[in-house]
């Protein structure tokens, strides 16, 4: 969804938008301290607090239930070499000092900020249905 001229977000709406995407806490933060001044947050600003949020959340859970998963197939023999091997190449830096799975974590943060300081909301498969479902009438 684009926002019209009337209502574009400011500057400093696009900045913490931004900023929650690179550090979840910062929007995290300011969600409940406007809700403790009783402040209204802006659909915009609202919109990308819930999503930067809600990706750190299942990147958080993704991240553990594989690292859970990798150390519970290393005791069976055959599958620690192939795991270990994996886990080595997904890790190893490739591109000025990034891994495969960072440069793909940075490119994609990169894409959400700069939507952010576009005043444009990002578009993430299921998790903008998510939080576009749940944020209905507001956003």
């Amino acid at each position: 969804m684009s926002y019209s001229r009337n209502t574009s977000p400011s500057v400093m709406e696009r900045l913490v938008a931004a900023a929650t995407y690179i550090m979840p806490l910062i929007g995290l933060a300011f969600f409940i301290i406007a809700y403790m001044l009783k402040k209204d947050i802006r659909p915009f600003l609202k919109y990308h607090i819930f999503q930067a949020i809600f990706i750190a959340f299942a990147l958080w859970l993704i991240i553990t239930g594989l690292g859970y998963l990798m150390n519970l197939l290393s005791y069976i023999p055959i599958l620690k070499n192939i795991i270990g091997q994996i886990t080595f190449l997904l890790n190893t830096p490739l591109i000025l000092g990034f891994s495969i799975v960072t440069l793909i974590y940075t490119v994609f943060v990169l894409y959400l900020v700069i939507s952010a300081l576009c005043a444009k909301d990002s578009y993430v498969p299921w998790v903008s249905d998510i939080i576009k479902e749940n944020l209905r009438g507001q956003i």
